[in-house]
Parts: C-alpha cells; sequence; structure tokens
C-alpha cells in the first residue's frame, strides 16, 4: 500500500478525568509526523481544552461514537485511520505495526487488555480477542484501523456500530488481528460488575443480531 502517514481519531465526551494519558502516549506518533485528531461531541467539562496541547486538532460534531469518528475522518489526511477511544492507551510503536499490517490487509485491529486486578477481566479480555479472531468481527476498545481508500463510513446507529462496520469490511479483506494489546479503563465492568456487565453485553449483541433497534440498544449500554 505504501501508506506513510496515520491519522488517529478519538473520539470524546465528558473524558476530562484521562484525556490527557490517551493523548500524551500519542506524542511519539505526532513525533514522527502522524496526526491526532480530538472529536468532541459537547463536552460539558474541560475535555476539548486539555485536549487541545496534545492533538493536531480539537474538532467538535453531534453527539453519537459513529458520528464523531465519521466526523474525525471527514477532517483527517493521513493513509490511514484509526479509532481510538479516549479511555484507551495505544502500545509503543502502534503506527509503525498498523502500517505494517495495511501493507496486505484493508483493516484491522489490536488485542486489548482490561487494566483491571480482576482475574476475571482478564478472562474477559482474552475472551474478546478470540472472539474477534474467530468471526472477523472487531471492537472498538480493539483500536479498529483502516485504509483511508477502504473506508465506508461508520453506520449512522447509536450503538454496535463497529460490528456492524466489521461486517462491511469483511469482505474487502479479513482484519489484521495484531496481538499487540491497547490498554482500556474497566470502568464499564467496574461500575455495574462484571458478571452483570458482560451478561448485559452479550444480551445486547444477541438483541442486535435478531434485529433490535440500535437506539433502543443504545438507551440500555453501560457507559
Amino acid at each position: 500500500m505504501g501508506a506513510q502517514r496515520l491519522s488517529v481519531v478519538v473520539p470524546a465526551l465528558n473524558e476530562a478525568a484521562g484525556i490527557e494519558r490517551c493523548l500524551r502516549a500519542l506524542a511519539p506518533l505526532r513525533t514522527r509526523g502522524h496526526e491526532v485528531i480530538l472529536v468532541d461531541g459537547g463536552s460539558g467539562d474541560r475535555t476539548a481544552l486539555l485536549a487541545a496541547p496534545l492533538a493536531d486538532r480539537v474538532i467538535v460534531a453531534p453527539r453519537g461514537r459513529a458520528a464523531q469518528m465519521n466526523a474525525g475522518a471527514a477532517a483527517a489526511s493521513g493513509d490511514a485511520l484509526l479509532f481510538l477511544h479516549a479511555d484507551t492507551v495505544l502500545p509503543p510503536e502502534a503506527d509503525r505495526m498498523v502500517l505494517a499490517a495495511l501493507a496486505d490487509r484493508a483493516w484491522g485491529r489490536f488485542d486489548v487488555a482490561i487494566e483491571s486486578g480482576d482475574a476475571r477481566l482478564a478472562v474477559v479480555g482474552f475472551c474478546m480477542n478470540w472472539r474477534s479472531r474467530l468471526t472477523g468481527i472487531a471492537t472498538g476498545d480493539q483500536a479498529i484501523f483502516v485504509r483511508r481508500a477502504k473506508f465506508p463510513g461508520f453506520p449512522a446507529i447509536a450503538l454496535m456500530e463497529d460490528v456492524e462496520f466489521s461486517k462491511r469490511m469483511k469482505p474487502v479483506s479479513a482484519p489484521a488481528c495484531l496481538r499487540a494489546r491497547v490498554a482500556t479503563s474497566a470502568r464499564r465492568w467496574e461500575r455495574r460488575g462484571v458478571a452483570r456487565t458482560v451478561f448485559l453485553m452479550w444480551r445486547l449483541r444477541l438483541l442486535y443480531w435478531l434485529g433490535a433497534d440500535p437506539d433502543e440498544l443504545a438507551r440500555r449500554y453501560p457507559h
């Protein structure tokens, strides 16, 4: 492919507590010529203010992860796009791994590790990674990346945009499943309880596959 420049798109909403950690980890990528775009969905806190010195651009888009990621992609100038949740940190050398993977694949994702001392969440992360390998479906927590020329946009749905994106990309190519891990926050599981959250997320996924309205599912999702 010969892609040389990566655009990292970070959708955020009220992430002042952790946005600096996420963006500071991207400083080496910016030093190597890649760009970082923070897409704020109308935060009521200092997210955009804190992000400004640590990103190449901070833009505002309608609230909703899919809408924010699409806005970031439209503003990006890189040859490849990487979509990173604001509570997630990329591993060192992520840019080089992504561009190498995209040399023969149209898209891909990283493995994920959930930051927690709870052994159950280590199992959850392991299962997420292997389920993704078996199904070819990536989750947003895994830092999805794609060649810009092949990016179809995320569907304008309130939830499961990552699943639908994966379904659209699978006919283009199998995903590159990188074993390097991104580190993502355990706050979702800690807030509601591990077992309860896992059950809820599996239930929502099943309901989606059965044709449930993503807007209705989003109202049940643990943010």
